[in-house]
């Protein structure tokens, strides 16, 4: 029987889906792991949580109990259903990303979890007592930087001699629209780049893909721009990342935001708004530049001035690069992550609160 459950309940695939699939890959090989709830990239496939119930009455390795590390509210609600109700040998890690304070019931469920990993010190903030603050990793192995990125960008099939991306899903909280106008203002003046929007549009944001492409045709700009829809993580860590001049991830909100640590790995520099954890891997300006949010005049100056200095972009992609191996990969948050799950099996009690 598994020592590890980790859950994915969320049957969309999203950001926070993508953190929990990445540790969890780490995690095969070094514990006896399954997946609890819908299916993810590269893992076993998933059991119920009727049967995650069942399978963490024994835990393997002679564990004293099983780890359910959870990261929604209702796999929160699912796992202390398990422990206090059903009277499991089940410990809980919850991981937190939000930079703001949670509303009633969701601290009530995080003020039972027996240990809480913060993504960065904003969300520790909000939580005395954390276990840990692991800012989220990615695979810098997946995310390699190309030797020549002109024909890396050649190879692909959007045209153009320079590529910059948007990469997640298109809705207003992410600032699709404040890159699409700010790529308006920079494709009017330099006829050599390609603006990529890659990620899914779902039906409630259908009215603002609309107003977007309609801005887009009337600056005569239709054959310049792709949205892309869902492309496979591994097509872009793989082929687009080290392929684009710049990521501009310019969102209006966002909990943490790993998308500029994989441009950073694949040797990619940044253009990001001040939200997140964008900040702290700009390291001070070396890898990428930062932007208020929702401000495209402001992204498009900056857009400007580095793809007018491909050598300052080479720079700052080497400096990531160096950064994110050194910083942002995902063994290094699997080793801390790992480090709370035997610090709970050897007898630590590591809940910040009760009540």
């Amino acid at each position: 029987m598994p020592e590890l459950f980790v859950t994915n309940f969320n049957a969309r695939y999203t950001g926070v889906s993508a953190t929990a699939e990445r540790m969890a890959q780490a995690h095969l090989g070094r514990y006896d792991l399954s997946l609890v709830g819908q299916p993810l990239d590269g893992l076993p496939a998933p059991i119920s949580a009727a049967e995650a119930r069942r399978q963490s009455r024994r835990p393997s390795n002679g564990r004293p109990f099983a780890i359910w590390h959870v990261r929604r509210d209702p796999e929160m609600m699912s796992a202390l259903y398990a422990r206090d109700v059903l009277r499991l040998p089940i410990r809980t890690v919850f991981t937190s990303a939000a930079q703001h304070r949670h509303s009633a019931i969701p601290r009530w469920l995080i003020g039972r979890m027996d240990a809480v990993i913060a993504t960065s010190p904003q969300a520790a903030s909000f939580f005395p007592g954390v276990a840990a603050t692991l800012t989220h990793g990615v695979d810098v192995e997946a995310c390699r930087p190309t030797t020549d990125r002109a024909s890396a960008w050649a190879a692909l099939p959007y045209g153009g001699r320079r590529g910059v991306a948007i990469v997640g899903r298109v809705r207003p909280s992410k600032g699709t629209d404040v890159f699409v106008d700010a790529m308006i203002e920079v494709m009017r003046r330099d006829t050599q780049v390609t603006a990529l929007v890659i990620g899914m549009t779902k039906p409630p944001e259908a009215q603002f893909l609309r107003g977007m492409q309609e801005r887009i045709a009337a600056a005569g700009l239709s054959d310049r721009f792709h949205f892309t829809g869902f492309v496979p993580n591994e097509q872009i860590r793989r082929d687009i990342l080290p392929a684009l001049s710049l990521v501009v991830n310019v969102a209006r909100y966002e909990p943490f935001g790993v998308v500029p640590a994989e441009g950073m790995a694949a040797g990619t520099p940044f253009v990001c708004s001040d939200t997140g954890y964008y900040r702290a891997f700009s390291d001070g300006g070396r890898t990428g530049m930062i932007v208020p949010p929702g401000d495209p005049d402001a992204t498009a100056a900056a857009v400007s001035t580095l793809l007018a200095d491909p050598e300052r972009i080479e720079r700052m992609g080497r400096a990531g690069r160096e950064k994110a191996v050194r910083d942002h990969s995902i063994r290094r948050e699997a080793d801390g992550a790992a480090e709370i799950y035997e610090r709970l099996w050897a007898g630590e009690t590591l809940a910040f609160h009760r009540g």
